[in-house]
């Protein structure tokens, strides 16, 4: 036997060796937990506002700001992250998010001036949510596990990080009760280090693995963008975020207005995520039954008609449990078949970047909706233009989604499964 053949007999056993290790179950499973703590404190930040904003002497249009930069950067770098873990394998960028996420949760407990809080929420979190968030949590499941898994790996995924909304939110509010908003922000900092060793199950292989994939970056974002479908999907996952990030963000202050109290904010936001378990899974069983264009146009026109509900009736603890349950439904279960949509058109080869760049849309919603909330706020003394404007992305976005075609490009479709 040559020396090459000894090198590839040598390669593939090690591969074999780190595969059987990394069953499918295992993988979901460590994907999932890292989405649960990636997003956990990500969407706690809300009941941060009022008292950051009071230490500091803040209007809420310095946190609101602070936040919609965190959304906005988010988006820009997850096109950046899904690049690197295409090209490089997704552990370097899993690992790299975290520590950012971590270091800007502890400068935020200590940010005393605006531009400190810029910097550790807006720029340090977001970037650090671009590199271990579900986008590449995702992408990387995308690329492991088996196809007849894909799908249910998707809502899995997705619905772990919806865990992790619920189980943080209660959790802050506790935490913030005993040890105070800054220490809390710390505590959060350290289990962001969890994720270290949790990204070795989700390692994917360097960009010289696929050499036998001609296709190339440029060549396929050439591909996709003038893709009618594509194009598409991407400009409705704005609403999405616009709507996300507004709830998650200034529901808890909207209700605190309302006279209500800052627990029922932290469990509307936690029955949010308790029912998008639900949703995130039975959208990813969903996909693989029915077509997910429709799936995608159902979950918009849904969450419009239940913030039009919610705006029309007097705010009680239990109008809040049933809003949050029903937009809990529908709060991540986008996610699943945009992801899946991708992955049928174009392949798993550029997945994370094609869908990060999916991502970014999503985010340039969340940061005018985090964004336009405060800034409405403080001119208004009311949110209800945003309100409305959440209603009506809602409505387009149904719409937009109608004509997708769900197909694979001709590239891919000539090639024998």
């Amino acid at each position: 036997m040559s020396d090459v053949s000894k090198t590839i007999a040598t390669k593939t056993i090690a591969t074999k060796t780190v595969a059987s290790w990394r069953t499918p179950a295992l993988v979901i499973g460590f994907g999932s937990l890292i989405a649960l703590i990636a997003f956990g404190p990500r969407s706690t930040l809300g009941f941060f506002l009022t008292p950051l904003s009071s230490a500091n002497h803040w209007g809420r249009d310095v946190f609101a700001f602070a936040l919609a930069l965190q959304n906005l950067l988010w988006g820009v770098g997850q096109p950046l992250g899904g690049i690197i873990a295409d090209r490089f394998g997704s552990v370097r960028v899993l690992c790299g998010g975290a520590l950012l996420y971590a270091l800007g949760l502890v400068l935020m407990a200590h940010s005393t001036s605006a531009p400190m809080l810029d910097l550790s929420a807006g720029v340090l979190i977001g970037f650090g949510l671009a590199g271990c968030s579900f986008p590449v949590v995702l992408a990387a499941l995308g690329k492991i596990v088996p196809l007849q898994w894909r799908s249910r790996a998707f809502g899995f995924g997705t619905a772990a990080g919806s865990f992790g909304q619920f189980l943080y939110s209660p959790v802050a509010v506790a935490l913030m009760d005993v040890f105070g908003w800054q220490e809390t922000l710390v505590i959060f900092a350290v289990s962001m280090l969890a994720v270290l060793p949790l990204s070795l199950a989700l390692a994917t292989p360097p960009e010289a693995a696929h050499s036998s994939e001609s296709q190339s970056l440029r060549q396929a974002l050439s591909e996709a963008f003038v893709h009618r479908s594509y194009v598409l999907l991407v400009l409705g996952f704005f609403t999405c975020g616009f709507q996300l990030q507004f709830i998650t963000v200034h529901l808890p202050s909207y209700l605190v207005d309302r006279g209500l109290s800052a627990q029922v904010g932290g469990w509307t936001i936690a029955t949010i995520g308790l029912f998008n378990i639900v949703g995130s899974v039975t959208a990813g069983w969903l996909g693989d039954r029915m077509p997910k264009r429709y799936l995608l146009s159902f979950i918009y026109f849904v969450r419009a008609a239940a913030i039009l509900v919610f705006i029309s009736f007097p705010v009680t603890s239990f109008t809040c449990v049933v809003f949050g349950a029903t937009m809990g439904l529908m709060w991540l279960s986008t996610v699943p078949p945009t992801n899946g949509i991708i992955a049928l058109m174009f392949g798993t080869r550029w997945l994370a970047t094609l869908a990060g760049f999916a991502f970014f849309s999503h985010q340039v919603g969340g940061f005018l909706g985090v964004w336009l909330g405060g800034i409405v706020f403080d001119r208004t003394g009311s949110y209800n233009m945003v309100w409305w404007l959440a209603i009506l992305f809602g409505v387009l976005s149904a719409l937009i989604n109608m004509p997708i075609v769900e197909k694979p490009v001709a590239r891919i479709a000539a090639v024998p499964a």
